[in-house]
């Protein structure tokens, strides 16, 4: 792509072929990860070229962004992120400054705020704010300083004697007998547990696992149901609230460890506080994603498996029979009956058939498990779209207008920005709505 034998410049040809892929709708022919990587060598390849060609690009994306799908503006977010990381977060940022003057719902505004949020996770607080220093106040965009949200580092006898026990290294089940002895409701069982829990785990990533494992049945006893498993949520989300990332992981890990359940995520991200975000920050939109796509790739890779198996037993069954037949042609010699004929051989065939017949049974008695699993997770599935099209059903019906009525918000045209709060809160979380509705829509 670097030396085509063409008579003119070509790298705007190329940008407008890349980004229409990278946007493309459903999906991007490739993974978008390519994408990022076929720009990020082609500006190193061509440095006095393209780097300003992808820089005009951006600048006139960015103009378009309330008129770009809520899809298409994600992944916008997150190839801009990931590709100024790679350069050490050098961008003009001062052209992009007057977002400031703008009200905090502006797309533009908030693709600034994402943008530098994922930066972020991408390295360290500090380094992103030095990369904002051409325009100040944008500091204002960044989140606060990653940090837990401990509420027991004043003192609590429970904290504290928890904390030891789990250093000392109990069980569970000795965990459990603790608290149904020593932590009463009044104490906000699930708050000290929760909280103290991942204080220990807040470390690492490695730590956090190891909590999780070793201790996941204390956080099952006492959130069993879907409306506790929600406060566990709120729990987890109140400590990590000034990390976004490691909030969104922990759900993650709860949730593969069916600690938490999709309908539990479905129920937080529509709980009042964040229902008033959807129009102003990802984050609610991230963690509902997350739990999508977890439960659908359940499925993607049990019907994968369950495929492989059913090759597998056509494949034994066939093995089987020519065994058992090569074993009837051993035993027949001018097809009559024979005694005695090449005992050794007769031995191995049997043996051979006896494995193969194994096998096929042990094979037939996974797929019959992962065929169960497979019906669990549709089961799954349907509860998780029901739950949140219901929910999504309920907030739009409260939050739309009558077909007859006009938005009339007091911040409409408010500092140059003509779309009222409430008017850009229902063309984001109908934009959500779409962008989910198009992904999932072979699975409904």
């Amino acid at each position: 792509m670097v030396g085509l034998p063409v008579p003119f410049r070509y790298e705007y040809l190329m940008a407008e072929t890349i980004f229409s892929q990278l946007l493309l709708l459903p999906h991007p022919p490739f993974k978008p990860m390519y994408y990022t990587l076929v720009i990020i060598d082609l500006c190193k390849a061509l440095p006095g070229a393209f780097p300003a060609v992808v820089a005009g690009a951006v600048r006139a994306l960015f103009e378009k962004i309330a008129d770009l799908d809520m899809e298409c503006r994600m992944r916008l977010i997150l190839w801009f992120s990931h590709h100024l990381s790679n350069f050490q977060f050098i961008w003009p940022w001062e052209e992009w400054a007057h977002v400031l003057d703008l009200p905090k719902w502006a797309p533009q505004r908030v693709f600034v705020q994402e943008v530098l949020e994922r930066e972020i996770r991408l390295s360290y607080w500090e380094k992103v704010k030095q990369s904002v220093e051409n325009a100040p106040g944008l500091e204002e965009l960044l989140p606060p300083k990653g940090g837990t949200n401990f509420i027991y580092d004043e003192g609590s006898e429970l904290s504290a004697e928890l904390s030891k026990m789990v250093k000392g290294r109990q069980t569970a089940r000795e965990l459990i007998s603790w608290i149904e002895e020593s932590v009463s409701p009044t104490h906000g069982t699930l708050k000290v547990v929760v909280q103290t829990l991942l204080d220990i785990g807040s470390k690492s990533f490695t730590h956090l696992i190891t909590i999780l494992e070793r201790y996941g049945q204390v956080i099952a006893k006492i959130c069993p149901d879907d409306e506790r498993q929600a406060m566990l949520i709120e729990e987890l989300s109140s400590y990590w609230k000034n990390n976004p990332q490691m909030r969104a992981i922990t759900i993650d890990r709860m949730m593969g460890y069916r600690l938490i359940s999709n309908v539990a995520i479905v129920r937080w991200v529509f709980s009042p506080v964040n229902i008033d975000q959807f129009h102003i920050s990802d984050h609610p939109w991230e963690i509902l994603r997350n739990a999508v796509s977890k439960t659908y790739n359940r499925i993607v890779d049990l019907r994968k498996e369950i495929s492989s198996l059913k090759k597998d037993v056509i494949s034994a069954e066939k093995a089987r029979a020519d065994l058992e037949s090569a074993e009837q042609k051993l035993m027949l010699v001018d097809g009559e009956p024979t005694v005695g004929e090449n005992p050794a051989r007769m031995k191995r065939l049997k043996s051979y058939a006896e494995k193969a017949k194994e096998k096929e049974v042990s094979i037939r008695e996974n797929l019959e498990v992962k065929e169960a699993l497979l019906g669990r997770a549709y089961n799954e599935n349907e509860a998780l779209f029901l739950a949140l099209y219901k929910k999504l059903s309920s907030v739009l019906k409260e939050r739309l207008p009558e077909p007859s009525m006009e938005m009339d918000d007091e911040n409409s045209h408010s500092n140059g920005y003509k779309v009222g709060e409430e008017e850009q809160w229902c063309i984001s979380t109908l934009g959500y709505v779409k962008a989910f509705s198009r992904q999932y829509a072979s699975e409904f």
